[in-house]
């Protein structure tokens, strides 16, 4: 291929001569094609310097070829080089500068061609580990638990009992953290998820009532819906766990008197499920980084509840993963509301 190229731009400056020669029995009076070959080859094509060193000698051999075939006389042949070699030293020099130019620029892309393959490589090793850690931290959580069950089995003072709790709640928030960690390593690469066709309004009341039921949140909870049915495809697990992480966060920023709102509604093929609370709300300057994996606008909880940074990023994979958007609007001290838009299925 570079010898294609060398021997086509060969050609192309030869054709620019040869179309000089012909224009007129002095070449100096018609070097127009000439100039514009050598402008082209100079600025299209890449070649080194040595290359780029022999096609000028060639072009000024050819060129003397034609002048001695023209049979030029001595003083008009001695002009006519003068023109031809000022010609290529600028050919050169325009060539040498485009070349720098383009050699730069193509090492750049591949600096970032090389650096994305490391980050996806980083990216994969540390998903990897981050999925190994958090497995492995699942037994010792697991046996501290039953441990603790096991000693509430029997008579214990009311101190014990309280230190018991206690442990029982650090290894339920340990649990949830093990469930965030092994989420972000999960669901990062996992772009197609098994879903099924579901009626959404049954399915976020279900949830509800589980919160009511089993998650202590009395009454806080209330569904809005202005269609009776809505169907989507979704996967009933992890479309679950975004709800609980929506609810968990408007509980946590909410005063204990303070109601969590759940919009249901339709409009233009979309079904739009909004959570909606009237508490503490997101600083403006948070909103831009609250999806982000660790977010930096993680904070405590208005009962000092902790937070991985995870549980929104997780949420954000999961619904563009089922084809949808998650966004959010908040305003400080009048609560927030997060917004996800799914297609709807007949």
């Amino acid at each position: 291929m570079g010898s294609f190229v060398f021997l086509f731009s060969l050609y192309i400056i030869f054709c620019g001569m040869f179309s000089s020669f012909i224009a007129t029995s002095d070449p100096r009076n018609a070097l127009t094609l000439y100039l514009t070959a050598l402008s082209i080859i100079s600025v299209v094509f890449v070649f080194e310097n040595d290359e780029t060193i022999i096609l000028l000698i060639l072009s000024e051999i050819i060129f003397t070829s034609l002048l001695y075939l023209n049979r030029a006389e001595g003083p008009e042949m001695v002009y006519d080089q003068i023109i031809s070699v000022t010609l290529l030293f600028c050919f050169y020099f325009i060539s040498r500068y485009f070349y720098s130019y383009k050699s730069s620029y193509y090492t750049q892309l591949v600096d970032i061609r090389d650096k994305n393959i490391d980050i996806e490589k980083a990216g994969a090793f540390k998903n990897e580990i981050l999925g190994m850690v958090a497995h492995d931290l699942r037994n010792p959580i697991a046996a501290i638990e039953t441990l603790t069950m096991m000693m509430e089995m029997e008579d214990v003072d009311k101190d014990t009992r309280e230190n018991l709790d206690m442990i029982k709640t650090s290894c339920v928030k340990a649990r949830g953290i093990i469930a965030d960690l092994l989420d972000a390593a999960n669901n990062e690469n996992i772009n197609i998820i098994e879903t099924q066709r579901t009626e959404l309004n049954h399915f976020v009341k279900s949830i509800i009532s589980e919160w009511k039921v089993q998650k202590e949140a009395k009454n806080n909870i209330i569904l809005i819906s202005s269609k009776n049915q809505v169907f989507v495809e979704i996967n009933a697990e992890k479309f679950q766990r975004v709800m609980d992480n929506l609810i968990t966060n408007a509980l946590k920023f909410s005063k204990e008197n303070n109601k969590v709102e759940i919009y249901l509604s339709a409009k233009n093929g979309l079904a739009i499920v909004q959570v909606r609370d009237y508490g503490l709300g997101i600083p403006q300057d948070m909103l831009p980084y609250i999806f982000e994996r660790f977010s930096k606008a993680r904070r405590p909880g208005l009962r000092g509840e902790q937070s991985t940074g995870l549980g929104l990023s997780i949420s954000r994979q999961i619904i563009e993963n089922h084809s949808g958007t998650i966004d959010v609007i908040s305003e400080e001290r009048k609560g927030s509301t997060f917004t996800i838009k799914l297609p709807i299925v007949e």
